[in-house]
Formats: structure tokens, sequence, C-alpha cells
């Protein structure tokens, strides 16, 4: 091929092709700065973008696991606010019974003692019904009242944990401050009305605080959790900013130079032409 042709400007065509994958260059380097990813949608890379999409879909779901257990653990530090006030008035409660049980009190004596523990009974009774969060409880299974089992999803897959609501009312209250000293010592014995009360109290205590820790500690994995997807998410599509700055500036170089061989090149065939006009 004639290298000075007037009908074909190859060294225009040459430098025209080399600006051209400079400009392609620049754009995606200028893109991968601008956006921070060096995958920033499927056409930068495919496959990296569909894995990346995928773990973003799984902190996604994370994410949303850790608010609704979040939430579900508010309903468990009511709960176990409104246990442990239950708890030491048993504790009360039994020191009232004992009282009560003394055969040699007289009538007004028992009285006095029979309206203190039907007083500390009403406060039980008030620490179970208050113990709500955002209109739920665990201390009662009635859905209508807000009770009844809660179940909070715990991963990136939905699993479910479940919590058992417990009939407090039914339950975790003492009956009626008794009559005389024999029903008093008979609801201090073994299987008696106080013992099994105070046995459920305790059990119940046991059962919400093992719950509370378990979503503390699945609340913590998932944060770590978490922090691992995004690391790796970002080995995977993140830009090394540094590496891509330093690039801009040598495409920006050579497109300057491309912009000169250029027009030098285009400058060829008008050489040719003052031949003629000489």
């Amino acid at each position: 091929m004639a290298m000075n042709s007037v009908n074909t400007n190859l060294g225009a065509q040459v430098a025209l092709q080399s600006m051209n994958r400079t400009n392609d260059a620049l754009n995606a380097t200028q893109k991968r700065i601008s956006t921070g990813y060096r995958v920033s949608d499927a056409k930068d890379d495919g496959a990296a973008f569909a894995v990346a999409q995928t773990v973003r879909a799984d902190i996604a779901g994370l994410t949303s696991a850790n608010e609704q257990m979040g939430s579900v653990q508010g309903i468990l530090d009511t709960t176990l606010a409104g246990l442990n006030k239950v708890s030491d008035t048993m504790t009360e409660l039994r020191g009232v019974l004992v009282k009560l049980a003394d055969g040699t009190l007289s009538d007004s004596q028992r009285s006095q003692y029979q309206s203190q523990y039907d007083s500390l009974r009403t406060q039980v009774q008030n620490f179970i019904s208050d113990a709500t969060y955002n209109g739920r409880t665990l201390l009662t299974t009635s859905t209508g009242a807000g009770g009844g089992n809660i179940a909070t999803t715990r991963n990136e897959q939905a699993t479910l944990y479940t919590l058992t609501a417990v009939e407090g009312a039914g339950t975790l209250v003492v009956a009626a401050a008794p009559t005389d000293a024999a029903a008093a010592a008979s609801a201090l014995a073994s299987g008696g009305n106080f013992t099994t009360t105070m046995t459920a109290v305790n059990t119940a205590l046991n059962t919400f605080g093992n719950a509370s820790n378990y979503l503390e500690n699945q609340m913590s994995y998932n944060k770590e959790k978490l922090d691992s997807l995004n690391t790796g998410l970002g080995s995977l599509i993140d830009a090394d900013l540094a590496k891509e700055s330093a690039q801009l500036q040598a495409l920006q170089i050579k497109q300057q130079l491309g912009t000169q061989a250029l027009g030098i090149a285009n400058q060829s065939p008008q050489g040719l032409l003052s031949l003629f006009k000489g």
C-alpha cells in the first residue's frame, strides 16, 4: 500500500484508532473513579456483578433480620424487667405468708397481713399486665391482648426463632390471701400455691433470659458476618482509586498526544497538495 496515497490517509487512520482506544480506556477509568467501583454494572464484568448482587442480597437480608430481632429484644427486655419485679415482690409475699402461717395471730393482725398480702399480689398483676412493648407481650397467651408466641427471623434465609408466651395471670400470680394459718402453711409447702407460682416465675426468668442471650449472640454474629460480607464485596468490585488516579493521568497525557498525532497526520495530504501548487 502506498504510504503517500491521496486517497487513503493511513497515518490519520492509525492515529484515530489509537485515540479511540485511549478514549475508551479513559472513559472506563473515569467511571471507576466516579463510582468507586471496578465493577459497577454487568457490562464491566458480568460474572463478578452477578456474585456481587447475590452478596448484596445477603447483606440486605441480614440487616433486616437484625432489625427484627432488635424489636423482639425490646419485648424480651420489657418482659424480663416485669419478671424481675414480680420475683422481688414474691420475696416480700413469702415473708408475709410466713407471718400468716403463725397460728398465734389475732384476727386484727391477720387482717392487716392479709391486706398487705393482697396489695403485693395486685402489684404482681400490674407488673405482668404492664410488661408490653409496642403493643406486644410474652406474659399472656391471648393474641387479642397482644400476646401469644412471637416468631422472628434470625438470618438472611428467614429461619425462624420462636419465643413461647406464658399465661402470666394464670401461672405467675399467687392465689388470694389465705384465710387461716393452715392455708398459709399449705401454700408454702412443697406443691403448694406459693411454691408452684415461685417455680413458674423462676422458670420464666430462666427461659426468657436464655432467649435474650440467644438473640444478642445471634445479632452479634450477624454483625460480624455483615462485616465479612462487606469486606469480600469490596475486594470483588471496589476500584483501587490510587491505581485508577495514576491511570487517569497517564491516559489524559496519552489523549493529548493522540490528538496531536492525529493533527499531524491530517496535515500530510495538505503537504502533497502543496507540491502541485508549486
